[in-house]
């Protein structure tokens, strides 16, 4: 019994040794003549030099927010950044994940694994997926679950910032129409980087109701500039090829992107239908909303 006390004794020291030293040596690996990125619990970010720390805090100096002290035991992540994502100011540079988007069409540039994020519609959520590099899976739907439309994409890198996209999309009419199906399988060659770029597209859309098809030939241009840190200038469209029965139409949505953090943005559009030699303004703005999952 009094080896066994003595076992349970010395097991239950080393394990608060262990607790206790692991922050301590996670120390020497802070630099006080560089920039780090510390990540609270809560998600706030702090960007700036560590001037002190020990096992129960860190001072760090910032730009933003002056001198802080933060407890240990709210932070979540500590990283030393790199001079590519600090601006000249000494600030995150933002990151360009929701950069494989613009308003409805897709574009070339590549998913990465766990470049997931998800796109609040006033219609319904658009949720991407990086499931590995250069490929994505995604899903979009309605509030009220109609149609249904999951999506693939896989990248192909052609040379410096010129990029191939193949995918599709397929849908449903789920429970309010399951005899409607959709497929659009399509392919989309961009020219620019995750800032500033732009996207030809061409696909084939397929309906299908009970017995009867069509389909017709689907084209887009669509593109985004970077006009500061925070606000970018986005272009989309959306264009059907005429028939015998009519001459087709386009939807053109101009708007731009604000982002402020590296997990959120907004955007905002106002689309515009043209049909008949004629632009008709729609009422309701495009209004999204991107979370990083």
């Amino acid at each position: 019994m009094n080896a066994l006390k003595a076992t349970l004794t010395l097991c239950s020291l080393l394990f608060v040794s262990l607790c206790i030293t692991e922050p301590v040596q996670g120390q020497f690996s802070i630099d006080s003549t560089k920039t780090y990125l510390v990540i609270k619990n809560d998600g706030s970010e702090f960007v700036g030099k560590i001037l002190s720390h020990d096992a129960r805090e860190i001072l760090i100096a910032t730009n933003k927010q002056g001198q802080v002290i933060i407890p240990r035991h709210e932070i979540k992540e500590i990283r030393e950044l790199d001079e590519e994502e600090i601006t000249n100011e000494g600030n995150l540079r933002l990151t360009e994940l929701f950069a494989t988007r613009y308003f409805i069409a897709t574009n070339g540039l590549p998913m990465k694994k766990g470049d997931s994020y998800i796109i609040w519609n006033l219609f319904g959520p658009d949720l991407q997926f990086g499931v590995s590099d250069n490929f994505g899976l995604g899903i979009m739907t309605s509030w009220v679950g109609y149609p249904i439309i999951g999506s693939a994409k896989y990248t192909l890198n052609l040379g410096e910032n010129t990029n191939l996209a193949l995918g599709t999309l397929l849908g449903t009419g789920s429970w309010a129409l399951p005899e409607f199906g959709i497929a659009l399988p399509y392919s989309a060659l961009t020219f620019g980087d995750r800032a500033k770029n732009i996207t030809f597209s061409v696909g084939y859309g397929g309906v299908w109701v009970d017995n009867e098809s069509d389909g017709r030939a689907l084209l887009s241009i669509a593109g985004i500039t970077k006009v500061s840190e925070k606000f970018s200038f986005v272009f989309d469209s959306f264009i059907i090829t005429g028939s015998s029965n009519d001459s087709g139409a386009a939807l053109l949505i101009p708007g731009i992107r604000v982002q402020t953090q590296n997990d959120r943005a907004f955007q905002l559009g106002f689309a515009g239908v043209a049909a008949d030699g004629k632009l008709s303004p729609l009422p309701i703005p495009m209004i999204q909303w991107f979370r990083k999952l």
